[in-house]
């Protein structure tokens, strides 16, 4: 490898930039161009079939502007556009756009598919960088500028001629990063004074970045620099079009958008040559995440996500922004924990905005569910899984208990190497504290309060229970201040090791007449072990008993 074969990139001349102190207020002008430079970059280009499947998910989602094909190419881009129009496909404020290259047997192709549209853009482009003009046209600068000059006129007189309602021209200078500035500005001011816009009739002006070259700042200056030297600015609509080649694409539209972009272009989740265009759902999102609305239907990513994968026969990545499928997960122990409490305070506290740590967005605004959130393998946290445990299946654990719980989980994910899912964590708990092999167990049992006043400090509970312990039958009897402390005295004659209560809390699983409750009770024994225990029943002082059976069992077997 030699990084001395690669030439720097040229710093745009603005000292005064503006776009660096700017805010995006509101969505871009969307054009999706799925249908054409998507499709053309797939291995299996999509048939009718799919790409009207296509359309009607962009349909949908609520594009506007569609670029549907480069209909003088093919018979079947040729097809497509006459379907949408002859099937009435189109929505009365929707925009078909059609590419073709600056030459008289496309522009006329062109204008025959789109034939009886109410409303059409015709995207014309030819390469205007200097690496082209030298290397593949072999042309000098006036001979690039006559091609667009003389493809502009030609579709200005075929749209006198057409019977389309509205012609919208799109010109790209294509490779524009890698075109002077001067010189690009040059040949878009010749287009402009060849089709005559108005502000009542604007000029679509492209500038793409067919390759991304240099950082996404660079890239906004030279459309802050052209934006501010263009003429007539007020009739023109600045579009961008990126790629991916850097991997900062999206950094460099939304840069583009301060620095005075109109309109984006763009596909799905970046399909598109290489390393693929703008993904238009991740600036969608990212407006979204900050209280802006993307004016695209994006509530449910899933279907997006299925629509797309049919059509294109590409996957989503699992770790796509705000799509893919561990996006709304958290494997460290320290992340699941910081979302547990954040869901937590949100939850209670019915905030105004959406805040919890490392999730940007609500995963349900568009469509996750919350059980997806926190994923559990062997770095995962006791937080996780106490969260996983309250959240899909009602056990508020005391927090003293999570490290108990946590190494628990955490033993078998060491063993198995896999992550677990919900209802394997839950399975393993539930055979830990309600389905362990039981050493004392409860058959029947009874209390009385000797004395029914309440307020007074001495009240007595009488317990009488019929308990196995190691296989036997036993009766047992005992008097306490409370069930469980009549109970613990009735089992003192069995053989159990000395323990003492260390902890315990209670919570109602659901509401009404059959509302289970929980008891949790945490026992220490004499060598400072301490483990807890779980119990459940309708009635809290069984539910109780239980649970100080299940510590008293897991104390035993080890």
């Amino acid at each position: 490898m030699s990084f001395k074969n690669y030439k720097k990139y040229e710093p745009v001349k603005l000292d005064d930039r503006r776009w660096p102190s700017n805010t995006i207020k509101k969505a871009p002008i969307w054009c999706s161009v799925d249908l054409r430079d998507g499709n053309q970059s797939l291995p299996i280009p999509m048939n009718v079939e799919k790409k009207t499947k296509m359309f009607y998910l962009l349909k949908e989602m609520g594009f506007k502007e569609i670029e549907v094909g480069f209909p003088s190419a093919s018979k079947a881009e040729f097809d497509f556009t006459r379907k949408l129009i002859e099937e009435n496909m189109l929505d009365d404020d929707m925009t078909i756009q059609v590419l073709t290259q600056a030459r008289e047997e496309l522009i006329k192709k062109t204008f025959e598919a789109i034939d009886g549209c109410k409303r059409a853009i015709v995207h014309v482009y030819n390469s205007t960088s200097t690496l082209q003009r030298e290397v593949v046209f072999k042309k000098d600068k006036e001979a690039i500028i006559d091609i667009a000059v003389n493809g502009v006129k030609l579709i200005k007189e075929c749209a006198k001629k057409s019977n389309v309602k509205e012609i919208i021209l799109e010109y790209s200078p294509e490779s524009f990063t890698g075109t002077e500035l001067d010189y690009a500005l040059e040949i878009c001011e010749a287009v402009i004074e060849a089709w005559e816009p108005t502000e009542e009739n604007k000029i679509i002006i492209n500038l793409p970045a067919t390759v991304e070259m240099s950082m996404p700042n660079v890239y906004a200056d030279q459309i802050e620099w052209f934006c501010r030297n263009i003429s007539c600015r007020e009739s023109v609509i600045i579009s961008v079009h990126t790629h991916n080649d850097r991997g900062t694409g999206v950094a460099a539209t939304e840069l583009a958008m301060l620095a005075g972009a109109d309109r984006v272009e763009g596909t799905l989740f970046g399909n598109g040559e290489r390393t693929g265009n703008l993904d238009m759902l991740t600036v969608a999102m990212n407006l979204y995440s900050q209280g802006i609305d993307p004016e695209l239907n994006i509530d449910n990513i899933n279907h997006i996500i299925t629509v797309y994968e049919e059509c294109t026969l590409l996957k989503v990545h699992e770790r796509h922004p705000y799509a893919g499928e561990l996006v709304y997960t958290a494997f460290s122990g320290s992340h699941q924990d910081a979302i547990k409490k954040g869901l937590d305070v949100y939850n209670q506290n019915e905030n105004k905005y959406w805040e919890v740590p490392y999730l940007p967005i609500n995963p349900s605004d568009i469509g996750r569910e919350y059980e997806a959130i926190i994923r559990i393998n062997s770095q995962s946290g006791k937080g996780g899984i106490a969260y996983i445990l309250q959240a899909e299946y009602g056990y508020k654990l005391p927090k003293k208990m999570h490290p108990e719980v946590g190494k628990l989980i955490q033993g078998v994910t060491d063993r198995t190497g896999k992550e677990l899912n919900p209802q394997e964590i839950y399975d393993i708990f539930n055979k830990e504290y309600f389905e362990q092999d039981s050493i004392l167990s409860l058959n029947r049992f009874e209390s009385i309060i000797e004395d029914k006043d309440t307020k007074k400090k001495d009240v007595k509970v009488t317990v009488s229970a019929e308990v196995t312990f190691r296989g036997e039958t036993k009766e047992v009897k005992g008097v306490g201040n409370g069930p469980i402390a009549a109970f613990v005295k009735g089992i003192r004659e069995l053989d159990i090791e000395p323990f003492k209560l260390v902890e315990y809390e209670e919570h109602s699983m659901n509401g009404g007449a059959d509302a289970q409750a929980v008891a949790y009770i945490g026992l220490i024994n004499e060598k400072d072990e301490v483990k807890f225990g779980i119990g459940k029943d309708s009635n809290i002082n069984l539910a109780s008993i239980r649970a100080l059976i299940s510590a008293i069992n897991r104390h035993m077997k080890n």
